[in-house]
Formats: C-alpha cells, sequence, structure tokens
C-alpha cells in the first residue's frame, strides 16, 4: 500500500478558481469558485455531471488553459514544477500514433524533452512490463485491443517521470468488464508508483472504487458540492462494491448531484 499522503503543503493547492470562456462576444462560465488540495502521493477521483467543467480543469492544471479568477498552485516553495516536465496525461481514447510501434508510442514524451535515448528506452520497456505489455513492445496499436491500448497511454504518461498523472476519463470508451480490469489496474500501477493521480470520471462507483477521496462537482458551471476520505482498505477489490459501506459512499454521492 502507498504511503499515506503527507501532512505537509498541498501537492495540488485550488482556491477559489474561476474559467470563463469568450467566443462571438459571449461569456460562458465553465468553472465557478472550485477550491479543493491534492497531497503528494493521493489518487483523487474527480466526479460529475457531463459537461459540468471537470475536463476544465484538468486543462487549467495543464497549463493548456489559463483561469480567471482564484489561485492555482502545484509543487512546493521547495520543489521547482515545469508542466512540461512534470505531468503526464491519460486522455479518453488512448490517442496512439499508428504508424509507431508500441515502445516507440511509449517513448514519444521522451522524445519530445530531449530525455537520454538509452535510459529512456529502459523505462520505456520497464513500464510496459508494469503495465501488463511485455512481448508487445514491437506490435502496432492495430494490433492491440482498446484496453491493451490504454495501457500503453499509462505506460507513456510515466515514461518522463512526472510527478503528477492527470486522467481524463480515460476508460469511458471501453466495455463494462475491460473497464474494471482496467480500474484494478490502475490501482496497482498506482500502487508501484507512487505517482499523485487526479482522474476524471462521471461514473460514481467508478470514483468511489479509486479514489482516496473523491471531489464532487455540481452541473456546470462546476461548483464544489464536497471533497471527502474514502475509508476503503487496500488493496482493493471488486467484491468491495457489494458492500454497505461502498453504498453508503455512492448514496451519498448521488444525494449531493440530486439524483436520489
Amino acid at each position: 500500500m502507498p504511503a499515506p499522503p503527507s501532512a505537509a503543503a498541498p501537492f495540488i493547492h485550488l482556491a477559489g478558481v474561476r474559467k470563463v470562456y469568450r467566443t462571438r462576444g459571449k461569456e460562458f462560465t465553465a468553472v465557478s469558485e472550485v477550491t479543493f488540495d491534492v497531497a503528494a502521493g493521493e489518487l483523487v477521483s474527480l466526479v460529475g455531471p457531463s459537461g459540468c467543467g471537470k475536463s476544465t480543469l484538468l486543462k487549467v492544471l495543464a497549463g493548456l488553459h489559463s483561469h480567471d479568477g482564484g489561485t492555482v498552485r502545484i509543487g512546493s516553495a521547495n520543489t521547482s514544477f515545469d508542466p512540461s516536465r512534470d505531468i503526464g496525461m491519460v486522455f479518453q481514447q488512448a490517442l496512439l500514433l499508428k504508424w509507431r510501434r508500441i515502445i516507440d508510442n511509449v517513448l514519444l514524451p521522451a522524445e519530445i524533452l530531449g530525455l537520454p535515448r538509452k535510459e529512456s528506452r529502459d523505462r520505456a520497456r520497464d513500464l510496459l512490463a508494469l503495465v501488463g505489455l511485455s512481448g508487445y513492445e514491437d506490435k502496432y496499436p492495430y494490433e492491440l485491443s482498446g484496453g491493451m491500448q490504454q495501457r500503453a497511454a499509462i505506460a507513456r504518461s510515466l515514461v518522463h517521470d512526472p510527478k503528477l498523472i492527470l486522467m481524463d476519463e480515460p476508460f469511458g470508451a471501453l466495455d463494462a468488464l475491460t473497464r474494471e480490469r482496467m480500474n484494478l489496474e490502475l490501482l496497482r500501477i498506482w500502487q508501484e508508483s507512487r505517482k499523485t493521480i487526479l482522474f476524471v470520471t462521471h461514473g460514481i462507483a467508478e470514483a468511489v472504487f479509486l479514489g482516496t477521496r473523491v471531489i464532487v462537482l455540481t452541473a456546470g458551471p462546476a461548483r464544489m458540492a464536497a471533497n471527502f476520505p474514502i475509508e476503503l482498505p487496500h488493496p482493493r477489490t471488486l467484491d468491495m462494491k457489494t458492500h454497505e459501506v461502498f453504498g453508503d459512499y455512492t448514496r451519498r454521492i448521488y444525494r449531493l448531484l440530486g439524483m436520489e
């Protein structure tokens, strides 16, 4: 089991964050007054209805979008943080380049950052082993199933050894059984890599199953509805979803979203 998060200053700090899109003279507020902290080493689930601004928050954290109000801080006064170097991202689609072999897809961030070639290739092979893809290094994406492609995408997000992994509904396009297996796989990878992960989903059960904590956002523009720990033991198993305490957590989220 990963070490418990430190009680020191949070690794991610958001306070009163607001994001407004402006098109053709009109304004659309995507995120309004969102405040939360994430400690180093946590796997935090961010859950809310489709279109509520979850993906927008990830883009703000990744440095892909500016924010229009509030405070966004990643890292601490004692450590530098470079979004291009210290963030890995996994999207709903694997987005592998079809003309590159799997190992070369995994190596792409290292190539862009100009990291040492041999060390990066060795790390890519180790990561492919970590995600259960040993022996598939020289395959092309079309030769892998959807779940296997997402495993490769997770390896790619880790190859440059980032401090933060942002995951935007990475299993949303998978069938139910593959999604369950990928949930277990992600927990195993998190326990071994000790990375800080922010996992966006609109799946309530998925949010509870994965998260050390769950942050609940309302329908857009996103506002904070709740932020609470998930006190389920690790390692987590699928049969936990049948336990009463798991049901209590999911019902709590349903109520917060006005669905019960």
